[in-house]
């Protein structure tokens, strides 16, 4: 498959480094793939999760409007039900939101296992076990059960290590600061595992990857104002 998308990709507009405006909408992206039904589901997987992002924020009272891209204005504002592949069924979670995202994660990856997405299940894992750690980081400074605020556990990366990150994040000044060292730490990963010059559908994933963290930090931007702290805590 290597080479595939190589007029694609090239008529793509380069982008920024973190904090910088993004050149594109993610609907325009997804509209630049047309009727490949491959690319779009991993790019489509992963602006999912920013919806949901949005979503937690407009049901805590801290955002007053929402933009998805995959949910409908009605999923996103909670008027209608969520899709099925996000329905968490019976759960264990001791936080509702979190058998949201626990289903999110596993949707993410039955994607990547479908399009033999080395990149999609590598950010999936990644993304869980950076959550994980910092969940359990969290609780430990509030005398919470760690293990209460785990989700999908089984699809963490193994090996990965956060040491640095999570002493940084607990010694941050503000809400903001927080969120960027773990947003620095995120777009650090992507760099390493972007498929650069493969031209392959991985390569566009991890585009749209990048893409939805400079809208999410244009949002908050925009707003003048920090993120909010249901995104913060979904996003860390």
């Amino acid at each position: 498959m290597g080479g595939r998308y190589y007029f694609q990709i090239t008529a793509l507009p380069s982008l920024g480094q973190l904090g910088s405006a993004p050149p594109m909408t993610p609907m325009e992206l997804i509209d630049h793939l047309g009727d490949d039904p491959a690319p779009a589901e991993l790019v489509k997987a992963i602006f999912l999760g920013d919806d949901l992002l949005q979503r937690d924020s407009y049901l805590s009272g801290e955002a007053q409007e929402v933009s998805p891209v995959v949910l409908s204005p009605a999923q996103a504002t909670n008027e209608g039900p969520l899709p099925d592949e996000l329905s968490p069924g019976e759960t264990h979670h001791h936080v509702p939101g979190d058998a949201v995202w626990d289903a999110y994660y596993r949707y993410v990856r039955s994607v990547g296992d479908k399009t033999n997405s080395e990149f999609l299940n590598g950010w999936v894992g990644y993304e869980v076990s950076l959550r994980n750690v910092l969940a359990e980081a969290r609780a430990k400074v509030l005398g919470l059960e760690p293990s209460h605020y785990i989700v999908a556990s089984d699809l963490a990366t193994s090996g990965e290590k956060f040491d640095s990150i999570i002493g940084e994040w607990s010694a941050a000044k503000n809400p903001l600061e927080a969120l960027r060292i773990i947003d620095r730490a995120r777009w650090d990963w992507l760099a390493r595992n972007d498929k650069w010059f493969t031209f392959d559908q991985d390569e566009l994933a991890a585009y749209a990857a990048r893409l939805m963290m400079l809208h999410r930090w244009h949002r908050f931007s925009k707003g003048a104002e920090p993120p909010s702290r249901q995104a913060q805590r979904n996003t860390q």
